[in-house]
């Protein structure tokens, strides 16, 4: 076996550093996932402040004392000494105070609920400028993005238009997943039957890639979806394109495709069904589910005692989980079954 010269095996090393020249967490596209970064940076210096004296420190004494050194001062009696107390206490406390101010601002700053007041550092929202909304839903293993002002829908592709805030308001179909795009902002989780919401912006186009980190199952490894960062005439084509595409989003064509399937294709809808995101929030897509907004307010209204004031009409759902597993059993019915007075009696009983 040939002998390899000593800088081939450097050669491993080298190449993982190369692969850090350009970490996207510390230099996204996004001003939101910037300041983040900006935050990781500050809170690494400052900790490093204490770090690097007591590493230095550390390799100080063990030359300064070793056995060898017969000229280092010898004081084995010493036990005290009120400067050193304050350097040793004092730096780190400080360095807390600083870490949690700097950290309970920008978790203000940048909590994801809050509506973005800049598109950029220097750069406020122009007055005419509306937030773009996204409804998304995370299925499995793949992702739902519902343009409602649009009217279109895509699978596992996102476009946005550079330099506007994009409002994100995300649930899931069935498990809890983790929606990340790291050029864009951080990390937010998707609940069913809970609706979260993230404010992001992109400063500059280009693509990206967004994906589930939470794990939701079998598929979880290819649970990823492309971003398309465009300009505001970019945008516009991409969603003239989705109407072209001649699909439907309707309640039919969700149930088939809310079924678990992997590695799923870019898929684009030329319209949506106006209540589809509501429904899939609310868990009653299948007409033979109870939304649970009705259901809470059945409960808000007196809940068994309803049925005393003309809501014996209710009956056990038909059907169950389209997986077919075990499910608890709600309560449901049909338009023609429900007499309006009834219900409306219903709802204000006390």
């Amino acid at each position: 076996m040939p002998k390899l010269p000593r800088a081939a095996w450097l050669l491993p090393a080298l190449l993982a550093v190369s692969g850090c020249a350009r970490t996207v967490v510390l230099d996204p596209s996004g001003d939101i996932a910037r300041q983040q970064g900006n935050l990781i940076l500050t809170a690494t210096a400052l900790m490093l402040i204490v770090i690097v004296p007591v590493i230095a420190l550390t390799l100080f004494f063990a030359w300064r004392y070793r056995a060898s050194n017969g000229k280092a001062k010898y004081t084995p009696d010493w036990d005290h000494s009120t400067q050193l107390e304050l350097v040793i206490w004092g730096g780190p406390l400080l360095i807390i105070l600083a870490l949690g101010a700097i950290t309970w601002i920008t978790t203000h700053t940048l909590d994801p609920y809050r509506p973005l007041d800049r598109i950029a550092p220097g750069k406020p929202v122009p007055a005419h400028v509306t937030p773009l909304d996204v409804q998304v839903v995370s299925l499995d293993w793949k992702w739902l993005f519902i343009y409602p002002k649009q009217g279109v829908a895509a699978v596992n592709e996102l476009a946005l238009p550079v330099d506007r805030p994009v409002r994100f308001k995300l649930t899931s179909s069935n498990v809890m997943n983790a929606f990340y795009i790291p050029e864009l902002a951080g990390m937010i989780y998707t609940m069913p039957g809970m609706q979260t919401e993230l404010n992001a912006v992109a400063n500059k186009p280009g693509k990206f890639v967004g994906f589930s980190s939470n794990y939701s199952g079998a598929g979880f490894s290819w649970m990823r979806f492309a971003v398309h960062a465009t300009e505001p005439a970019g945008f516009d084509a991409w969603v003239a394109k989705a109407r072209a595409s001649g699909g439907g989003l309707d309640r039919a064509a969700y149930l088939q495709l809310e079924k678990p399937s992997e590695r799923e294709p870019v898929r684009l809808y030329a319209s949506v069904d106006p209540g589809l995101y509501d429904a899939i929030l609310n868990r009653c897509v299948d007409p033979n589910r109870m939304c649970m907004h009705e259901m809470m307010a059945i409960d808000a209204a007196g809940g068994r005692r309803a049925a005393d004031s003309g809501m014996a009409v209710l009956r056990e759902r038909s059907r169950g989980d389209l997986r077919g597993r075990p499910y608890v059993p709600g309560a449901t019915c049909t338009a023609d079954e429900v007499k309006p007075a009834a219900w409306t009696l219903a709802l204000r009983a006390p």
